[in-house]
């Protein structure tokens, strides 16, 4: 997978939003994984649960993404919405994270005098 790190840079350049992404995208795939094996079980009441965690970690990285100087690229369909939204939670950002990437972000958002 080839990741356009320059424009995932710029739409991740905010301390506020790198750290909420921080906390809320393991939230959402712990709880998208969770909804899985809750649906297999049959408990629907847990899979309605994690289902609303889910929502309420994409919510934060949507409130995250309004403190960007630039936005994302618009959606051009659900199905573009649902091919981004899962690429980035559980490849773009790990590999964003786990590269040196998110802290190379935070701490030059930092010397920019941002929060």
């Amino acid at each position: 997978m080839q990741v356009d790190w320059p424009d995932y840079c710029r739409v991740h350049a905010n301390r506020f939003n790198l750290l909420i992404h921080l906390f809320a995208v393991p939230l959402f795939v712990a709880a998208s994984l969770t909804l899985v094996k809750y649906v297999f079980r049959g408990d629907w009441l847990s899979a309605a649960f994690v289902m609303f965690v889910a929502v309420l970690a994409m919510a934060a990285q949507g409130s995250g993404h309004k403190k960007e100087p630039n936005l994302p690229r618009p959606f051009s369909g659900p199905g573009n919405f649902l091919r981004r939204w899962f690429t980035e939670q559980f490849f773009v950002f790990p590999m964003f994270l786990l590269s040196g990437r998110w802290w190379r972000q935070f701490v030059a958002a930092g010397e920019r005098g941002e929060t």
